[in-house]
């Protein structure tokens, strides 16, 4: 739009005001006579936006001889026209000029030049031309981006209790923050000091994982990812997905092989696999466990890290631990590895001391399948403690979905309570928790509903005061029963877990309080222990032991090991195989009084072998009397 035109626009106004639609109507029909006097076609429709630079479009000398010739008048008019513009007008600052002007030439007032500026903006904000468009763009924008809009939907869809923060979920950030980068990057140093194994390898192979992992950070010593395994969608059931693992065709021999050897009990033949194939799911975990109870625990979480590494490599696009809308069924044999190896990262990283790390672990697995196959709900209360995440404990107790309340198992009846102590004695206002039950209650509360985990605390801890004597001899607590085999196991995981929690003075103290107070109350109405009771009862009315998938050693800290050469003769070929007993000899009346591995042999060798999962000695229903009296 020229300056003429504007200004003439302008003095219109001021003689006959109007609608600023008219208005409107009125620039419009100008400017069209106006491109129809100066060309006898018609052009294309253009762009409101191109109204702003049209000014700039005019010769420069044109452009300064109307300012001159003009300058007067429309200085007047538009001075009169900004006094009378309403308050809605939004002023701008001075805009420097696109050309630069030529020399010896009088440029116009600053004063006036503004003005201008601001009578073309009340126009165009009266047009309203810069609305439409924007919400066009927006509309655009957001059509372009609707993956995103969905992906921010559905995460922010998800329960926030089991959210998973990548801040915290390796171990080299935790051990970051608690003995700082220094320590941290020298004993990364000496880890890949020159001369071992690792950087000879690691000079060979540098940069083939240059891939940014979410659960372990990969070294460059470790070989390229084979690509495997892969995970697909199975089904979409509302708002989750379901995924599992698989082989891919060109390597699925790789499990018959593998299966093979764990039958033949051929370590051999599993480290040729790992030979071949670095990242057989399977065979790493078969060495890890082989490190594990042979007391080489570094070595064994790298075969752990190393498996979660290649299984993570295998994640389906639409698999993302940070939005918690999938779920990886334990059912599925290819998934178990997956829960194993993450178990066994979530133990180690707890034996290293990065229990908020081991807390984000314990969480991703307790959301990969909701029938929680590896317990994973019954150390994620210890990890809390811990971590001293203890406002998040007491969310997760209110608002995790469970077939039972959280709070009648032991674990949670017990951390409740140790986390409400932290809390109060830790607040700065003591208001904050008027309307919650006390520490000193909810302990009360735990040893009523579980009255034999005083007496297993005190054994396992140990607990050597004195007074805990006295109150064991109360009957209460001395002949106090589990009622069910489930319940009974429960407590013994609980026990295993979390007996070092009871070595802090300030929580004996809290738990001495807590039994002084039961046994008072129980002088007083025996009936509320009966109450409690029932309680239980109904909760664990299951005459089977339905934790019995869970082992306690699972639990411990405490790992049985054995020297090197107690676990040399495992390394056998497949040329020992005969020397296991037939099928058909051992269904005979005479050879079945016990199985021929056993008999004669290092009971600590058969312990070891017995925990391998593949070994099973069979049934021996006879007895060994007959075996000692032949011998």
């Amino acid at each position: 739009m020229s300056g003429r035109l504007v200004r003439r626009v302008l003095q219109e106004r001021e003689a006959s005001p109007q609608d600023p639609a008219e208005d409107a109507l009125v620039v419009v029909q100008e400017e069209e006579e106006e491109e129809e006097a100066g060309s006898p076609t018609r052009v294309a429709a253009r762009n409101p936006f191109d109204l702003l630079d049209d000014d700039d479009d005019e010769p420069e000398e044109d452009k300064e001889d109307e300012v001159h010739t003009d300058q007067t008048a429309s200085y007047t008019e538009q001075k009169q026209y900004v006094k009378k513009k309403p308050n809605g007008a939004v002023p701008e600052t001075n805009k420097k000029s696109k050309k630069k002007k030529k020399k010896g030439k009088a440029e116009p007032p600053a004063s006036a030049k503004s003005r201008d500026e601001k009578s073309l903006d009340s126009i165009l904000e009266d047009l309203a031309i810069e609305k439409r468009p924007m919400q066009k763009s927006v509309h655009q924008n957001d059509r372009a981006t609707g993956k995103e809009i969905q992906t921010i939907e559905m995460t922010a869809g998800t329960s926030s209790v089991l959210a998973i923060d990548p801040k915290h979920l390796k171990a080299e950030n935790e051990m970051r923050r608690i003995f700082g980068s220094k320590v941290v990057d020298s004993l990364e140093n000496q880890r890949n000091m020159p001369g071992t194994s690792r950087q000879v390898r690691g000079v060979r192979r540098a940069g083939l994982n240059p891939r940014r992992t979410l659960l372990v950070s990969p070294p460059g010593f470790w070989p390229a990812w084979d690509k495997s395994m892969s995970m697909d969608l199975v089904e979409t059931k509302g708002s989750l997905n379901y995924f599992r693992y698989v082989y891919d065709p060109s390597v699925s021999h790789v499990q018959e092989l593998f299966e093979a050897a764990k039958s033949a009990n051929d370590l051999n033949a599993i480290a040729a696999i790992l030979a071949k194939y670095p990242y057989h799911p399977d065979s790493l975990l078969t060495f890890a466990d082989l490190f594990k109870y042979s007391g080489e625990h570094q070595s064994s979480a790298d075969a752990v890290e190393k498996c979660l590494f290649a299984l993570e490599c295998a994640w389906h696009p639409l698999f993302n631990p940070l939005q918690g809308n999938y779920q990886l069924k334990y059912s599925h044999d290819l998934n178990k590895p997956f829960f194993t190896a993450l178990f066994g990262h979530m133990k180690n990283l707890d034996r290293r001391g990065c229990h908020r790390s081991a807390l984000e672990a314990c969480k991703f697995l307790l959301s990969l399948d909701s029938d929680d196959p590896k317990g994973a709900l019954f150390c994620i209360d210890y990890f809390a403690l811990r971590s001293q995440q203890y406002k998040w404990l007491e969310q997760f107790a209110e608002e995790y979905q469970c077939d039972n309340s959280l709070w009648l198992f032991p674990n949670f009846s017990f951390s409740l309570a140790i986390a409400r102590f932290y809390l109060e004695r830790d607040a700065e206002d003591v208001s904050d928790h008027a309307d919650k039950s006390t520490a000193v209650d909810l302990m009360k509360q735990a040893l009523m509903l579980h009255p034999l985990v005083l007496s297993k605390i005190v054994d396992k801890a140990p607990l050597k005061d004195s007074s805990w004597t006295q109150i064991l001899k109360n009957a209460f607590f001395g002949s106090a029963k589990p009622g069910s085999p489930s319940l009974e196991h429960v407590i013994n995981i609980y026990v295993e877990r979390h007996y070092i929690m009871w070595r802090f003075p300030e929580l004996q103290n809290l738990l001495k309080e807590a039994a002084l107070l039961v046994i008072e109350s129980l002088k007083h109405d025996s009936r509320e222990a009966q109450d409690w009771a029932c309680v239980m009862k109904e909760a664990f009315s299951s005459e089977k032991n339905e934790y019995s998938h869970l082992l306690v050693s699972d639990f411990s800290d405490t790992t049985p090991s054995l020297p090197p050469e107690e676990l040399r003769p495992f390394m056998v070929g497949p040329g020992m195989a005969h020397d296991m007993p037939p099928v058909e000899q051992e269904a005979g009346p005479e050879r079945i009084h016990a199985p021929l591995e056993v008999v004669g042999r290092n009971a600590a060798r058969v312990f070891l072998e017995s925990l391998l999962p593949w070994v099973n000695y069979g049934d021996n229903r006879h007895g060994g009397n007959d075996q000692h009296d032949d011998d």
